[in-house]
């Protein structure tokens, strides 16, 4: 039996589907072996008996086929979703509503979850798989998947919807920067400038809003960066794809226990990596006090690292950053400041826009201090929806 992926909408019976699973799942049990071929054999039994006795469709047939299939092995009615390459999130808004992500465009799902049990069924599978825990004493988790897919959790009291689940997407291949190129996120003339940046071992920060591509930009920043160098990833959820890189080390945080000890943060696994005889040091992003840490390790020899920040513009994330260090230390602001004109180069900052395209906004690179004040100028800048060389950089 062949299963494959349909976007057919709710053509089958849910009650005789329900029927049928439960069906399959009796039949399981007798089984000594479990694999995926034996249990497509169990459900193609038990359709074909349904169907001699009611009658339905080819396309009935197979979607029951597929959807009872999907709900005992993969995703359950959004493994569909799952397997378009051309989806790039699906918005899970409690069990009956879902949403998706393709082409820059978010769209409503045709199909739900038939209960919030299978929906938490579903999240307890994900969180499982990587030793993470969810409840109504935890209740916001960051999982991935095994295709490193990055996954959001949020379940009650915290949602009023019931189980929130938000899954980014990512494409099994990197994509670099010839491929960001052809895809309209910026110019040949833009992506060899960037080369030039990693190859000669700048310190970049990657900015821009929520879904705006500042992970896909790092991962395509790291194809310039040299097979032999020592480099090490660190991240809430790992989503970085280094697979050029072969003396890679990737760090990921921990949850607490259910008893609050336990826990590993950004901050602790900067404070791991220096330990560790880095060349580089990749932060998946920054959004609180390991700002700190994050200047002191660009401060201190390693030259070429990277990381990724929240912001609006490029002159915000200089602001941002600025409140960020003071949450870990009450500094000057003086000496904050000082840290960031030495430790970053350059800011590169990212946007998605209305048509859907997540393209290349401002290159600025940082001067230094200039009256206690961050300096920098523009080297590239989108004018009129183009981008272009505005400045030249300064040695």
């Amino acid at each position: 039996m062949q299963i494959e992926c349909l976007r057919k909408g709710n053509i089958m019976d849910q009650e005789r589907y329900k029927k049928m699973r439960r069906q399959v799942l009796s039949e399981l049990e007798e089984c000594e072996c479990l694999n995926d071929e034996v249990i497509k054999m169990v459900i193609a039994r038990v359709v074909a008996k349904e169907e001699r006795h009611f009658g339905f469709s080819y396309e009935e047939w197979l979607e029951y086929e597929v959807n009872i299939f999907n709900s005992l092995k993969k995703f359950d009615v959004i493994e569909e979703l799952m397997a378009d390459p051309e989806v790039t999130e699906v918005m899970i808004n409690g069990p009956f509503r879902v949403f998706y992500e393709k082409k820059g465009r978010v769209y409503p799902f045709e199909k739900c979850f038939e209960s919030r049990e299978r929906l938490q069924e579903i999240i307890e599978q994900i969180v499982g798989e990587h030793n993470r825990r969810v409840n109504t004493k935890s209740p916001i988790v960051d999982s991935r998947l095994a295709d490193g897919s990055r996954v959001h959790i949020v379940l009650e009291p915290i949602s009023l919807e019931g189980p929130v689940v938000t899954i980014r997407k990512f494409p099994p291949e990197v994509m670099g920067l010839s491929y960001l190129v052809e895809h309209d996120s910026m110019p040949e003339e833009v992506a060899e400038y960037l080369r030039n940046l990693v190859k000669n071992k700048k310190t970049i920060l990657v900015t821009g809003g929520t879904g705006s591509g500042k992970t896909t930009l790092l991962n395509a920043l790291s194809e310039g960066i040299e097979k032999s160098e020592r480099v090490i990833t660190i991240e809430d959820s790992a989503e970085l794809q280094l697979r050029q890189v072969e003396n890679l080390i990737r760090l990921e945080c921990r949850d607490a226990t259910e008893n609050g000890a336990g826990a590993i943060t950004i901050r602790d696994l900067i404070k791991a990596a220096l330990r560790m005889r880095p060349d580089k040091i990749v932060i998946g992003e920054v959004r609180g006090p390991e700002a700190l840490d994050l200047l002191q390790a660009l401060n201190t020899g390693h030259e070429g690292s990277m990381s990724s920040l929240h912001a609006n513009s490029c002159k915000d994330a200089i602001l941002r950053l600025e409140t960020l260090v003071l949450m870990a230390m009450d500094l000057p602001i003086k000496a904050v400041r000082a840290q960031i004109a030495s430790g970053i180069q350059y800011i590169v900052h990212v946007k998605k826009y209305g048509d859907g395209v997540r393209r290349l906004d401002q290159i600025i690179q940082i001067d230094g201090l200039c009256e206690e004040e961050v300096a920098y100028h523009p080297i590239y800048q989108r004018v009129e929806g183009h981008l272009q060389k505005v400045g030249e950089d300064i040695a």
